[in-house]
């Protein structure tokens, strides 16, 4: 299999993930997709989908989905700062934050997930030495699919305790 087939399978689970399924189309883990093909978001749908009072809920768990928007966007940026060569540290703890949002901050937070899941898509598109283990695009990239989709799983558990 070539880079260029394995890559745009995993990009087209990520993109699910974060922007939904195509309208008309099955999907790889999506569920609920009416016959018009709405009912399957991803991570953005689902995060516009919320209030900012309704994101900055602690919940019984002690974290929003504000705190998860957050951190889902910090390890996407971080990816992308990676492959950029920087190193870190990287405030992880602190990635969680802000975990209350004004109205204007959600806004802002929703747009922030967008933007780093443009640059990481960005990067991924790429032409890139996929063995080079320093820069691990291909790591980052799986671990961005796996990451984005715990997080989406979590987002709508918490939604249901709002």
């Amino acid at each position: 299999m070539s880079d260029q087939v394995w890559l745009a399978g995993f990009l087209g689970v990520l993109k699910e993930a974060v922007e939904g399924g195509t309208p008309g189309q099955g999907t790889a883990f999506l569920d609920g997709t009416k016959a018009d093909g709405s009912g399957n978001n991803g991570l953005l749908a689902t995060l516009a989908g919320l209030t900012a009072a309704q994101a900055s809920d602690l919940t019984a768990l002690g974290v929003s989905v504000a705190a998860h928007a957050a951190h889902s966007a910090f390890h996407m940026e971080v990816i992308v700062r990676w492959n950029a060569g920087e190193r870190g540290p990287f405030d992880w703890k602190g990635s969680f934050a802000p975990g209350t949002v004004s109205e204007s901050e959600w806004q802002a937070l929703r747009a922030r997930v967008r933007s780093a899941y443009d640059a990481l898509m960005h990067l991924a598109q790429q032409p890139t030495d996929w063995d080079d283990a320093e820069k691990d695009a291909a790591g980052g990239v799986a671990g961005a699919l796996a990451h984005v989709t715990y997080h989406l799983g979590a987002v709508r558990q918490l939604i249901k305790l709002v």
